[in-house]
């Protein structure tokens, strides 16, 4: 007789067999793959190389392409061809790059995404991140020696849909199944829980290339909680090499440089940038295309001075991170420092003044988002041993919702909500006969539709015909494990549903992102105030039109004097919706209501009679 071997669903049928996945660490400046073998997370080495592999990619005019540090190298040689930083356009257009993604290449706007110039071709930021995840994915099968089951890829905590879709589309096209976005900080915070068995209140400063992320997370008992999250999608080492090179052009008296200078000067800003981490003063040598270089001497006080606004500006996000959690700074066990860019010192010292107490530098900050995407991929893949028992919950960083009638915002996931989730809420049709319904589904945390970001638009059709208020439709919100958004409508009664999967056009621009939430907060009372505005002018409007409907419905019902009336209470209302005072319109509500009572009992006694014309008290009775 056969013997089946049985196993529990995800783990291998062979229990010392384990199916190889890894952590990909995709970022702005560098990227790093790593994996679990014999129960250690390590970064997996390329050929001839470190482990970390630059995210730059060369073109040629045969369509071939380098990547890594060759390509790094040539950048200066062949700037327009030669492409870095590129997770800054991932899920964006055109509109939304900036100023200096603008400088550095030729870009085109092809509608749904931005297109760069290359000798080989237009490129889109996806294609360009499936050449650097191809290379990452043949790193990892040569080392390994087998296939994939799957990679765990590592997104800052601040991407919105469009550039998470964006990630897993670059994973596809480089052959890639991916099993789940997992945030960066989040990643970072599993690594250096569980390699120091830590628990209590911990947060993640991570500063990469071109990203900010900033969480608070409790780690109790192998559970990973994230209670809050903020950031800057637009601030990273990028920003301080930038304002270095401005610095030194400045410096040469304003000789101009052409494409090639300009890049070269950035890799002479990063190469100075990172030599006075432990140096006291540095020459720059500065490209110039006339003739040759300039020297400028850099001292380490010029560039703490010259980029303090920058690490001044990654302190807002902590402190807004911290509210939403309801901690204080002496709440905290630790903070981690994540990102390369963490290396510079007045960064450690900013984070160390602020907390009051030095961060943990432990785990090489280049490693350590690799490492916990390593250890989540080596769970999912089904290789979790005996006795590791853990659970990760992470969160949505901005609220999600509906616009309602007057523009305004419903949330129906609030910022900071454990993912995945699902939340449901019931709406209703807002005039009589209503057969259709469109559905905008919007982010942000404004009370004005106006004022947040459009994600997605629907509609619900075949509702049945009912009064106003009639119906009752359920709209579903469902937030994935890789922070996706999907959303379902039904009318309850009949069954009629319509859904969508929300893949925006366009990410959220640079100052939409920074400044969401700064928004939420500086403009709460006024939003208050709007919110109950409309809502209010909403009201009266339904009480104008169902007014109006009754008196050309019973015109016989009124008298000559008490038609007037109301047409003056409905012109009174009709003048003080056009003001700005909600309370005003609230008491013209009211009078307009009063107005209309006896009107309405003589509508409903015609009513009861004509119901009941015909019918004899037995017949009522039963």
């Amino acid at each position: 007789m056969a013997l089946l071997q049985l196993s529990e669903p995800g783990e291998s049928p062979d229990p010392h067999q384990q199916r190889f996945a890894v952590g990909i660490d995709l970022g702005t400046t560098n990227s790093l793959v790593a994996t679990v073998r014999h129960s250690i997370p390590e970064c997996l080495p390329g050929e001839g190389c470190g482990v970390i592999l630059p995210s730059v990619v060369r073109y040629f005019r045969d369509g071939h392409t380098v990547v890594g540090a060759e390509a790094l190298a040539a950048q200066a040689a062949d700037p327009r061809n030669t492409i870095a930083s590129v997770k800054r356009l991932m899920g964006r257009g055109l509109a939304d790059a900036d100023a200096g993604m603008r400088a550095r290449y030729d870009l085109m706007d092809s509608g749904a995404m931005v297109r760069l110039k290359t000798i080989a071709g237009p490129r889109t930021p996806v294609e360009v991140s499936a050449e650097i995840l191809k290379v990452l994915r043949a790193r990892a099968e040569a080392t390994l020696g087998d296939d994939l089951v799957g990679a765990v890829i590592t997104v800052p905590a601040y991407f919105d849909d469009a550039q998470r879709q964006a990630t897993k589309d670059a994973a596809k096209l480089a052959g890639l199944n991916v099993l789940r976005l997992l945030n960066e900080p989040t990643a970072a915070a599993i690594a250096y829980g569980l390699d120091e068995a830590a628990e209590g209140v911990y947060a993640v400063y991570d500063l990469g290339g071109g990203t900010f992320d900033f969480s608070v997370l409790r780690l109790s008992r192998g559970v990973f909680e994230v209670m809050a999250t903020s950031g800057d999608s637009s601030l990273g080492g990028d920003d301080f090499d930038e304002a270095l090179a401005h610095w030194l052009e400045q410096q040469i008296h304003g000789v101009d440089l052409d494409c090639s200078s300009s890049r070269a000067l950035l890799v002479e800003a990063r190469r100075v940038k990172e030599a006075l981490t432990t140096q006291a003063s540095v020459v720059a040598r500065v490209p110039v295309a006339t003739d040759g270089v300039r020297e400028v001497t850099v001292s380490v006080e010029q560039f703490h001075a010259l980029t303090a606004g920058l690490v001044d500006r990654s302190l807002l996000p902590v402190r807004k991170a911290l509210r939403d959690a309801g901690l204080g700074f002496e709440d905290i066990e630790a903070v981690v420092m994540v990102g390369g860019a963490t290396r510079m010192p007045h960064v450690r010292t900013a984070v160390a003044k602020l907390f009051g107490r030095a961060p943990h530098t432990d785990i090489d900050p280049d490693k350590v988002v690799a490492i916990g995407a390593a250890i989540q991929a080596n769970v999912l893949a089904g290789n979790r041993r005996p006795g590791e028992d853990w659970l990760l919950l992470d969160v949505i960083p901005l609220s999600l919702g509906l616009e309602m009638m007057g523009g305004l915002t419903e949330k129906i996931i609030t910022r900071n909500s454990t993912i995945p989730v699902a939340k449901a809420q019931d709406f209703t049709t807002f005039k009589d006969g209503q057969t259709a319904m469109a559905i905008h589904v919007v982010q942000g945390e404004r009370e004005l539709v106006q004022d947040c970001r459009s994600l997605a638009r629907f509609e619900l059709r075949g509702i049945p015909p009912m009064p106003a208020g009639g119906a009752r439709i359920r709209v579903t919100f469902q937030v994935d494990a890789d922070g996706l958004l999907s959303v379902s409508a039904r009318e309850q009664t009949t069954g009629v549903e319509s859904h969508v999967l929300v893949k925006p056009s366009y990410g959220l621009s640079d100052e939409e992102i920074a400044g969401m939430l700064k928004a939420g907060y500086d403009n709460a009372a006024l939003d208050m105030q709007a919110r109950a505005l409309r809502e209010q002018q909403v009201e009266a409007e339904r009480l104008i039109e169902a007014t109006e409907q009754a008196m050309k419905e019973d015109p016989d019902l009124l008298g000559t004097d008490e038609h007037a009336a109301l047409d003056a209470a409905i012109a009174r209302l009709r003048a003080l919706i056009a003001g700005p005072d909600h309370q005003a319109i609230r008491v013209g509500i009211d009078a307009l209501s009063a107005a209309t009572g006896n009107f309405a009992a003589r509508r409903m006694d015609k009513a009861i009679r004509k119901a009941l014309t015909g019918s004899t008290v037995d017949s009522l009775s039963l």
